[in-house]
């Protein structure tokens, strides 16, 4: 288990450009030994606040405290941090093995010393026995691993990552995302990524501050903050979401009820901190929704059982479908008028061929599926 100390503290930073604020009053600790991620749509401040961390730009007010002491005038150079860029900006006149040294070789450490390190950490990070081979002769993926290499040789106690995966293409992206949160785990320092990509901060992270507007929006792990948005801005960033406005018109210890106009009264199986009558959102993945093969009773009569005060039940009619290979994505628009998007597992080669355009169908959700969110 991890050191669950802090290895960097965040204290009321604010760094202004002119009249822009891109970081405002942010406070958070990072655990040592932990993969966090700062999460946010483009100028929302959070490459700002890892450019802080790293000592290129400064705070225009707080403090940023590495391993317990105060960086606020400590270079980046002699902070105990490493950043790998998102052009990884791998020397390309230098071999692998002398990229991976080159900070070794400036700071004086001897030539067996230096060649130990480099072989160990190129072992790390899958790069074993291509030494010699130049950055042109390697493919995105191994280019980015010489760059991990090369910070991870330099034995820094937080690793700093901006946009890490941004460069490679999609398939090649998804194996990096698991690699690198293997990767952190066998070398146990602290990882901090700077990323917009909601798949790939939830598929590496321990925890993820999703910012916006320079603030955080929610500090959680990847499963809280997906099934738990704290406000409206999270739960429609993090992953797919239907999000219905209404009216709390039920709310007790054990059941809540918000009537949605186009929805209708949605029942949820736990109580709401909220005032009765007060207007709220409530959000509902796609993924939490049955969808009913047309004339289907039995399970309609089933959805009806499921929820207090009788169901969570609706009827429209496919409007759109998306068959992506392993789910299909339909728009249904509901009777009341709605439109509500439902994600669907294709189970077996012929799921998608129970529903076509235009079709007649019934859905329904659990009762702890929905989530009022206040703002």
């Amino acid at each position: 288990m991890p050191d669950k100390s802090p290895i960097i503290q965040v204290r009321n930073v604010s760094k202004r450009f002119g009249k822009v604020i891109a970081v405002d009053d942010v406070t958070l600790d990072i655990e040592a030994g932990e993969f966090f991620v700062l999460l946010g749509p483009s100028g929302c401040g959070k490459t700002t606040l890892l450019r802080m961390i790293a000592g290129f730009e400064q705070p225009t007010e707080g403090q940023i405290l590495i391993d317990g002491q105060n960086m606020a005038h400590v270079p980046p150079n002699r902070r105990p941090v490493n950043m790998v860029f998102q052009s990884y900006a791998v020397f390309p006149h230098m071999s692998v093995a002398d990229n991976v040294g080159y900070g070794l070789k400036i700071t004086g450490v001897g030539r067996a010393e230096r060649d130990e390190r480099v072989r160990k950490a190129l072992e790390l990070v899958k790069l074993g026995g291509l030494e010699e081979r130049m950055p042109d002769q390697m493919s995105g993926g191994q280019r980015q691993r010489v760059a991990l290499a090369r910070s991870l040789v330099m034995r820094p106690k937080v690793l700093l990552l901006d946009e890490p995966l941004s460069a490679l293409d999609a398939k090649l992206r998804a194996q990096m995302q698991f690699e690198l949160a293997d990767l952190q785990e066998r070398v146990g320092i602290t990882f901090v990524t700077v990323t917009h990509d909601q798949d790939e901060a939830l598929s590496m992270a321990s925890r993820i501050a999703v910012m916006n507007k320079g603030d955080i929006s929610q500090l959680a792990t990847p499963s809280d903050l997906y099934e738990f948005p704290a406000n409206r801005f999270v739960a429609d960033f993090v992953g797919s979401v239907n999000i219905f406005e209404g009216k709390l018109t039920i709310d007790e210890p054990d059941r809540a009820a918000v009537d949605c106009p186009g929805v209708g009264r949605i029942y949820l199986n736990h109580g709401v901190t909220g005032s009765h009558g007060s207007d709220v959102f409530v959000a509902l993945r796609p993924e939490k929704i049955y969808l009913h093969v047309p004339g289907n009773g039995k399970a309609v009569e089933a959805a009806a059982k499921d929820a207090p005060e009788g169901h969570n039940f609706a009827r429209g009619r496919i409007t759109c479908m998306s068959y992506l290979g392993d789910i299909t994505l339909f728009d249904v628009t509901l009777d009341d008028g709605a439109v509500v998007r439902v994600s669907r597992p294709n189970l077996s080669r012929h799921d998608q061929e129970d529903f076509e355009w235009n079709d007649r169908v019934s859905m329904h959700w659990r009762a702890d599926s929905p989530v009022v969110l206040l703002s």
